[in-house]
């Protein structure tokens, strides 16, 4: 409600599956001319004015003259997902966009061509479907389009059927993917021969699975809402590939090299380099023909989120190794600032999910009486795991002051509407259960099976 009415918007195009929503707002927005439901026919609602798509087109020409734009005029505007904060407008104009897909045509990039054809299982609101809706039909790509949902049986259904090539969605999909095929032995993703992932790091794991197993490696890429959305992917270079097929393998589990056109850069809190050996990290900030100037209508965070000299904080923390790879350590509201020392909350979420018997893990930050900030996992696992089991297998790789001080063994762990693990709502309703993690915690069970 609060984006509809701060972007302004006039039409507002509904799903009949959401209806009931938009009638329960509808009186708090403040600038809608006209809604149009997404169906044959309209059903029966309180919304008005209304019609139906077919109609809505139906009297408008099919041919008709190009406009002449600049190329600089605002073509879209999508709202950050809120993880954070209160969401931010981040406006496209159409010379980013163009660019941005002409580079995701690229052998190096994601190698999108008219042979292929394209799932894209993240949606629209996400970052404009990652822009593949329009590099695809940039490059005449054809496209399966999976409508609202995300149910693996259809998912698997559409790549098997429609002779899917690049299917995209973010990691939680892929891990549930993996378990699907576990359990339907029929299942058949044979014809993909690149996945694209982002939003967050794909556990290890389910990468050298894909790899490995199903012959359909992960290409993962970094960017976000602000980069519309794309700045890194996943990239083996000449000098890579003389490496040991191990030394590549961990190579590629980061999010790879800036894609031509991007720029990256990490600084420490008082804005110097930070040099790029692969240890030291700093603040991630970027520049492109691709990423927004400022957010729409927000000067205040505008001026918070960019530097004098024009760069982009990203707000992620990240090194940069001695052959141009990135690595995202974690989010500066996501690192866990415990007596003084710095743990980082993905780093730990990805070794949870290399566990055997862990299917999602999360790990958030808590107030503490001693302590001022401990992490606790929130772990959904495929059998029975005692906090022993997964306190050992976190201690061959971190020292024991890393740890968890409290594992919550869960059926599931909510979402962001794009995907992502909710950590904003796991901290207040850890708050509203406990306040705070007293000095001594215990494991706790919160599965109902």
């Amino acid at each position: 409600m609060k984006i509809i009415n701060e972007a302004e918007d006039r039409l507002l195009f509904v799903d009949p599956a959401f209806l009931e929503t938009i009638e329960s707002i509808d009186f708090e927005l403040d600038t809608i001319e006209q809604y149009v439901v997404l169906d044959d026919e309209v059903p029966e609602t309180s919304l008005s004015p209304i019609t139906d798509y077919e109609s809505f087109i139906g009297d408008h020409p099919t041919e008709y003259d190009w406009p002449d734009l600049d190329e600089e005029a605002e073509c879209g505007i999508c709202y950050t997902s809120g993880t954070t904060g209160v969401p931010k407008g981040a406006s496209y104009s159409h010379r980013g966009l163009y660019l941005l897909s002409m580079s995701y045509g690229a052998k190096d990039s994601f190698g999108i061509c008219e042979k292929d054809v394209i799932l894209p299982v993240v949606p629209m609101f996400h970052v404009n479907g990652w822009c593949l809706p329009y590099s695809g039909t940039l490059y005449g790509s054809s496209f399966v389009l999976p409508g609202t949902h995300t149910d693996l049986e259809d998912i698997e259904g559409m790549i098997r059927g429609e002779r899917v090539t690049i299917a995209a969605a973010v990691p939680t999909i892929w891990t549930e993917m993996a378990t699907y095929i576990d359990e339907n032995p029929e299942a058949d993703i044979s014809t993909l021969d690149r996945i694209l992932t982002g939003g967050s790091s794909p556990p290890p794991a389910i990468m050298r699975r894909f790899d490995e197993e199903f012959d359909a490696p992960i290409i993962q890429g970094y960017g976000m809402t602000e980069a519309s959305p794309h700045l890194v992917n996943t990239l083996v270079t000449t000098e890579v590939q003389e490496l040991s097929p191990e030394e590549q393998y961990e190579l590629r589990t980061k999010p790879g090299q800036p894609t031509p056109g991007v720029e990256l850069r990490l600084r420490d809190r008082s804005g110097e380099p930070v040099p790029h050996d692969g240890g030291s990290t700093g603040e991630i900030q970027a520049r492109s023909p691709w990423v927004i100037d400022e957010y729409y209508d927000r000067p205040e965070a505008t001026e918070e989120s960019f530097t004098d000299d024009g760069w982009f904080k990203t707000g992620d923390i990240g090194t940069i190794d001695e052959y141009g790879y990135l690595e995202v350590v974690d989010r500066l509201d996501d690192v866990i600032k415990s007596g003084g020392e710095w743990i980082s909350s993905v780093e730990l979420e990805n070794e949870l999910m290399a566990h055997e018997a862990v299917v999602e893990a999360t790990v958030v930050s808590v107030d503490h009486e001693r302590w001022q900030e401990r992490p606790v996992a929130y772990v959904v696992a495929t059998e029975d795991v005692t906090e022993e089991d997964l306190r050992n297998h976190l201690l061959d790789r971190f020292p024991k002051w890393w740890l968890p001080d409290l594992f919550v063994l869960t059926d599931s762990i909510p979402r962001t509407s794009t995907g992502k693990y909710d950590k904003q709502s796991l901290r207040t309703a850890f708050n509203d259960e406990y306040g705070s993690l007293p000095v001594e915690a215990e494991a706790v069970d919160q599965r109902t099976e």
